[in-house]
């Protein structure tokens, strides 16, 4: 196992915790934020650390499962925050280059979930549709 095994495999225990004790019934968007910052965006870190720095760290099939997993299961714990009920399915590559280019872990969630919906506003200059 290398250096990352067993930060994966507590990211990986913890998702799954965070996921079963997971109930929508209690859960607000704060919460969703806090999924997002000590889960899901702990995850895609990792991933984005092993894969920069000018040496591509291997991780087994195993590892890698794990750590995608982990990131899924809170992505579902975020959008359920919301009221979305999401089979969350996004790969740890397309989260990664969304983190990277926005440098916020709340902005790539919304992007790779579209929770919470973008708001559509008209310019007023150009009338032209904008997302917010």
């Amino acid at each position: 196992m290398d250096r990352y095994g067993p930060r994966i495999a507590a990211l990986a225990r913890q998702a799954e915790r965070d996921r079963e004790r997971f109930d929508p019934d209690t859960s607000d968007p704060e919460d969703g934020l806090e999924y997002l910052r000590e889960g899901a965006g702990q995850a895609i870190w990792l991933y984005v650390e092993a894969r920069t720095g000018g040496r591509l760290v291997p991780f087994s099939e195993a590892e890698f499962t794990a750590l995608e997993t982990a990131m899924n299961r809170w992505l579902e714990c975020y959008t359920g925050c919301y009221g979305v009920d999401l089979e969350a399915d996004f790969t740890l590559r397309a989260a990664a280059e969304l983190l990277l280019e926005t440098r916020n872990v709340v902005d790539t969630a919304q992007l790779l979930t579209g929770v919470p919906e973008r708001k559509r506003t008209r310019a007023p200059e150009t009338g032209r549709s904008t997302d917010q």
